[in-house]
């Protein structure tokens, strides 16, 4: 007996198209729209789209005021992090795969939203014990070295204010547990210029991306086993190649180092 060839159509999932569908209709001349609206221009009834809406108002894709539906804060915050953050990954795209390549350890890319920070791009090395961060990670900056590399850009004023009513004391060390500790280490991160940080076997090294008005805009790292960072002299030929990855970065984004 032949298996009938299974068609494109088999794998689609009909309830996140409507879910979808629902989100396009947003756009700069519509703003809003209540159920019935909605309803009429997908050809529902209002019963069998209340429960796309509802799913859609909980995840906070969309924001409901009295009857009418529009845009949520996390289509808004998420939308607008990919947009920020597709010049910088097609530039540093180049870079971070030719310093896997050079290192065979996986390197990521990293902004900042808020308190924490974002992976939206990573060169894996295929190795079995690969440091793999996916892209779309968000992490708090004060836990990681990338992310405290994205906090050396923040002024003193700017740091106090963002983490003015954040408790830091549920974060297992070696994060700071007080807002004092917070600002002493990243004022030394930022005179250093890199951060070490080592976690569950493995090693990270992070450094910052300056852009062409040298602010602090991104931050990369290079990460793997500690059966391979620790071998005498291992972090300082890894620490001086990611620096050039960071400088070649940097300079295609125009950063001019005065120094």
């Amino acid at each position: 007996m032949n298996t009938p060839p299974v068609k494109d159509a088999d794998y689609s999932v009909p309830a996140l198209a409507r879910g979808l569908t629902v989100l396009g209709l947003f756009n700069a001349n519509t703003r809003s729209l209540n159920m019935q609206e909605i309803a009429e221009r997908l050809g529902l009834s209002t019963s069998a789209l209340y429960r796309i809406l509802f799913t859609l108002t909980d995840m906070g894709y969309l924001n409901k005021q009295h009857s009418q539906y529009a845009l949520g804060p996390r289509v808004i915050s998420d939308g607008f992090s990919y947009l920020a953050s597709r010049d910088i990954v097609d530039v540093a795209m180049p870079h971070l795969n030719q310093l896997r390549d050079r290192t065979s350890l996986s390197c990521h890319l990293s902004v900042r939203e808020n308190t924490q920070s974002l992976y939206v791009y990573r060169a894996f090395a295929a190795q079995r014990l690969s440091v793999n961060i996916p892209i779309g990670t968000r992490i708090a900056c004060h836990c990681t070295a990338i992310g405290r590399m994205l906090l050396t850009g923040l002024a003193h004023a700017e740091l106090a204010a963002l983490y003015q009513h954040i408790r830091l004391d549920d974060y297992p060390p070696p994060a700071p547990r007080t807002k004092l500790e917070l600002h002493d280490m990243i004022e030394a991160d930022r005179t250093r210029g890199w951060v070490l940080h080592r976690s569950d076997y493995s090693t990270a090294i992070a450094m910052a991306i300056k852009d062409h008005r040298g602010q602090v805009t991104a931050a990369i790292n290079l990460s793997g086993p500690d059966a391979v960072m620790d071998p005498e002299g291992a972090i300082e030929k890894f620490q001086a190649l990611l620096h050039d990855c960071s400088a070649g970065i940097s300079a295609d984004l125009g950063y001019v180092d005065d120094r």
